[in-house]
């Protein structure tokens, strides 16, 4: 997928592929229900990960500045099947309960996840949310979206340019762009920017980098670490211990959303001990841990800084309008 001319494979799935984007392509056009306040989509155009929450978090953040009453939208991947939304509560619920990034979410603001958005969205609403952030579900249709964006990785863009599973896009690019109002890029060279640009040549560019906190990045300048992740690119992770300065002595990398055995962590915490190193991981993969395994390791924080925010704050504004 992520080469960018197709290789044999990804040719000979291509007519599935085709088969595919069409009826993604099909359902993203049917017209979705209005929530009764205001809906703002981050989402993307292809499958794994890009840097949805980190996005969705900044752009609440920008919103609870502008005294908006902030609520998330979640389906809770990696969390239990229900029928009804629930109101996140991170004192209370754990990942296999309402999935990892809701707890993330619910740091910032509430956040509800269900199967259900439409209903998940009225919930929140009756809850005196004023301003809805749909976390993904850009191709779902059952919620009408007022502003969404598209979050692209700047380093892999949209891969092959095929449609799943010949290549990573969800639906052909003609399909889906003319749904969204802006790309946010996160990292990428300017070649990468004009790559995505010209793919996408109708939609404005806002450019985005993930930040590592400086405070979280003290204890690991110079440390050797034992690095750790369940993410869609667990590279981008390590990419980032060894910017602030981490000498990482090895990587173990598992499937995104991946909920750790015992028997996994305590071995990942033998091995840093037994190289006197600190054991380290995303946000996003600790909270899938429990009390007693979270406190073994470290993490490090990333937030998400637009390039030029007055453009980003420019838009969420308008759709309030």
């Amino acid at each position: 997928w992520a080469v960018r001319k197709p290789t044999a494979a990804a040719r000979l799935l291509q007519p599935i592929g085709a088969l595919y984007g069409f009826a993604t392509a099909r359902r993203m056009a049917e017209p979705g229900e209005r929530a009764g306040a205001p809906v703002i989509c981050v989402g993307n155009f292809v499958a794994g990960g890009a840097g949805k929450t980190p996005a969705a978090i900044a752009l609440a953040q920008m919103l609870i500045a502008d005294r908006k009453r902030v609520a998330f939208l979640s389906r809770g991947y990696g969390g239990a099947k229900r029928v009804e939304p629930v109101e996140v509560d991170p004192n209370v619920h754990d990942a296999r309960v309402v999935g990892d990034e809701p707890l993330l979410l619910a740091r910032v603001a509430r956040c509800w996840v269900g199967p259900d958005r439409v209903q998940s969205a009225r919930w929140a609403v009756e809850a005196g949310s004023d301003a809805l952030i749909l976390d993904d579900g850009l191709q779902n249709p059952s919620l009408a979206k007022d502003l969404a964006f598209a979050v692209v990785d700047g380093e892999t863009g949209f891969g092959n340019g095929l449609c799943v599973p010949a290549g990573p896009l969800r639906a052909p690019l003609e399909a889906q762009a003319p749904l969204v109002r802006a790309l946010i890029v996160i990292g990428g060279d300017e070649a990468a920017i004009r790559d995505i640009s010209q793919a996408v040549p109708s939609k404005p560019i806002l450019r985005a980098n993930l930040e590592p906190d400086a405070l979280a990045a003290a204890p690991l300048i110079g440390r050797e670490v034992v690095a750790f992740a369940g993410i869609a690119r667990p590279d981008k992770f390590y990419a980032t211990l060894r910017r602030v300065g981490a000498q990482i002595v090895a990587t173990r990398s598992f499937p995104d959303h991946h909920h750790f055995r015992p028997r996994q962590i305590e071995a990942l915490i033998e091995e840093a001990g037994a190289r006197g190193a600190l054991l380290a991981t995303t946000e996003k993969d600790r909270v899938r841990l429990s009390p007693k395994y979270a406190r073994a390791v470290v993490t490090l924080p990333v937030t998400l800084r637009f390039e030029e925010p007055r453009l980003a704050k420019g838009m969420l504004r308008r759709a309030f309008r």
